[in-house]
């Protein structure tokens, strides 16, 4: 009985160690993150344009004025009424614009997230295993690396049909092989390490070690990748749409906004610029916040 309660106790303090471990290790990560201005001004960025997606509705209800019409007000500039001014249609563009981030957000979110889940899942089998299955994975994925990610994406929309989960779909199908590559490399130099040949001597199965052991351990750069990832998606994105393959009217979506007001660019400029500026922000954030959580995760820059 004494026995069995020790062994309990034993793997108790094993679990808690764990737990506090992992909590230090990130803790470890944000004090090296704070310490980048540029990573941090990112950081504030991207918040604050999470903040408007998420309460985009309540700013700015999508029905009565981000996709409603009103011709008479039509190409109107900045004002007090209308703080970024009007489109073609008369439409609020900063509702416009915070509802178009919703999407940006969400699709680019969701691709990344779809793209390292597959990619990720493939690249640790292959890498783990190696041999025969190693090279069948990777020479798919060099297969769909021969096609440019912006054509494999058109041809996809283009079979499928121009929506928004085909959109998202297409994005995250191009982006696989890039995040298949990167798990690959981190598992190859880790699965033969001293803490994954002490699993394989306790019995654990491969299941187990990839899933607890070596994922883990394989997923900074990963984060880094997911965080550079999202730039790409939402830049993909309004690509797409401002070609007419992406989002669709009445939605707002910033590259189609850029696609709608290119042609009154001479006499109302700001139908294009602020949804230009818009992306270019966004993307600028996560390329700081990407930069910065490379630097932080990296176990070489520690001092």
């Amino acid at each position: 009985m004494s026995e069995a309660l020790s062994s309990e106790n034993i793997s108790n303090n094993s679990s808690v160690e764990i737990v506090n471990k992992k909590r230090s290790q990130l803790a470890e990560v944000w004090r090296r993150l704070k310490k980048n201005k540029m990573a941090m001004i990112g950081l504030a960025i991207l918040g604050v344009i999470v903040l408007l997606a998420i309460f985009a509705d309540i700013i700015a209800p999508y029905d009565s004025v981000a996709i409603k019409q009103n011709l008479k007000d039509r190409l109107q500039g900045p004002s007090t009424a209308h703080i970024f001014g009007t489109d073609e249609y008369g439409r609020d563009m900063f509702a416009r614009l915070i509802h178009g981030a919703r999407v940006s957000l969400q699709v680019g979110i969701l691709a990344v997230g779809i793209s390292i889940v597959v990619g990720g899942t493939l690249g640790a089998i292959a890498g783990y295993y190696g041999g025969r299955l190693d090279n069948i994975i990777m020479r798919i994925m060099d297969v769909f690396l021969a096609v440019p990610s912006i054509l494999l994406a058109i041809a996809i929309v283009s079979a499928l049909g121009p929506n928004l989960l085909n959109l998202m779909f297409a994005i995250s199908i191009s982006s696989v092989p890039g995040y298949a590559r990167i798990v690959r490399s981190s598992v190859i130099s880790i699965r033969d390490q001293e803490f994954i040949e002490a699993a394989k001597a306790i019995g654990a199965d491969d299941f187990r070690i990839i899933s607890k052991h070596i994922i883990p351990n394989a997923f900074a750069p990963v984060i880094v990748q997911g965080t550079l990832g999202v730039a790409g998606a939402i830049l993909s994105t309004a690509g797409l749409s401002f070609i007419g393959m992406g989002i669709q009217p009445p939605a707002p979506e910033w590259g189609a906004m850029l696609s709608g007001g290119r042609q009154y660019l001479r006499y109302a400029p700001h139908v294009t610029t602020i949804p230009g500026i818009a992306i270019v922000v966004t993307i600028l954030a996560l390329n700081l916040l990407g930069d910065g959580l490379r630097d932080a995760l990296d176990p070489r820059l520690k001092s």
